[in-house]
C-alpha cells in the first residue's frame, strides 16, 4: 500500500490576492485542514475595538497585552463543510469581513508580542500536518519548514477590483478608490513593519493570479501539490529505487 505523508502547505502573498478562496479549494480538495492565520488578526482587531482599545487610530498596548492571553480563538466547522471564526466562544465569522475590522487587523499585525502569541497558536494548529495556512508570514516564521511554500502575488489595482466587486456584493458602501487606497496602505504596512514583514521565502513558488480563474488557479497548486508529495514520498521511502543496484 502506497504511503502517501501529510505535509504543511503555506501560502502567504499581498491583501486582497485571493489566498483564502484557492487554501480552502485546495484543502477541501486533497481532505486538508484549512486555517486562516488573518483571521486570528482580526478577531484580535474586532475585540480591540469592542473594548474600546482603538483611540484615535492608536491601539491601547498596555491593555491589550494584559488580555491578550486570556482570549480564546477558534476554527469550528459549519453547515458548509468549512471553519468559522470563534472568540471566547462566540461565532464572529461574518463581524471580521469588514474593511474596518481589516484596517484595525493591519495595525495589530504588526505589534510584536501580538505575532509572537499568533503564531506559537497557528504552530501549534498545524502540528500534525495535514495543514493548508494562508497568510503573510507562513512560510517565512510560522512554519519556515512547511514541504511547500507558494508565494501570491497581483496588481494593486486587479486586487482591488476583486475586493471592491466582492464588498459590493455583501452590500458594504464604499468607492472602488477607498479599496484601493486601503490595499496600498495595508501592503506598505504589511511590508515595512519590523515584525514579520511580507516577504518571499526563498524557496516559495511565485504565484502571479492577475490573469488566472479560481479553476486555473486550483489547477495550479494541485500540481505544486502533487510534485511536492512525490518530492517526500522518496524522502520517506529513503532512496530512489532508480539508484539501487
Amino acid at each position: 500500500m502506497e504511503i502517501i505523508p501529510k505535509i504543511i502547505v503555506a501560502i502567504d502573498g499581498y491583501s486582497s490576492c485571493g489566498k483564502s478562496t484557492m487554501a480552502k479549494a485546495l484543502a477541501k480538495t486533497i481532505g486538508y485542514l484549512y486555517i486562516d492565520s488573518g483571521a486570528m488578526y482580526r478577531a484580535v482587531g474586532l475585540f480591540c475595538m469592542n473594548q474600546g482599545l482603538v483611540i484615535e487610530n492608536q491601539i491601547d498596548l498596555v491593555r491589550l497585552k494584559k488580555i491578550l492571553p486570556t482570549l480564546r480563538i477558534e476554527f469550528n466547522p459549519n453547515g458548509n463543510g468549512e471553519l468559522d471564526t470563534y472568540l471566547n466562544g462566540a461565532n464572529i465569522e461574518k463581524s471580521i469581513r469588514t474593511l474596518e475590522v481589516a484596517h484595525v487587523a493591519s495595525q495589530i499585525s504588526t505589534i510584536p508580542f501580538v505575532r509572537e502569541t499568533m503564531v506559537k497558536l497557528q504552530q501549534q494548529l498545524g502540528i500534525l500536518k495535514g495543514v493548508v495556512m494562508d497568510g503573510r508570514d507562513i512560510g517565512t516564521d510560522v512554519f519556515p519548514h512547511a514541504e511547500l511554500k507558494i508565494f501570491v502575488t497581483a496588481s494593486p489595482e486587479i486586487r482591488a477590483e476583486r475586493r471592491f466587486q466582492e464588498m459590493k456584493t455583501s452590500g458594504d458602501t464604499i468607492t472602488y478608490e477607498e479599496v484601493l487606497a486601503n490595499v496600498k496602505e495595508r501592503d506598505e504596512r504589511d511590508t515595512s513593519r519590523a515584525a514579520s514583514p511580507l516577504r518571499k521565502a526563498k524557496d516559495a513558488l511565485i504565484l502571479d493570479n492577475s490573469h488566472l480563474s479560481i479553476e486555473e488557479q486550483l489547477t495550479w497548486l494541485l500540481n505544486a501539490y502533487q510534485d511536492t508529495i512525490k518530492k517526500s514520498q522518496l524522502t520517506y521511502q529513503g532512496t530512489p529505487k532508480d539508484n539501487c543496484h
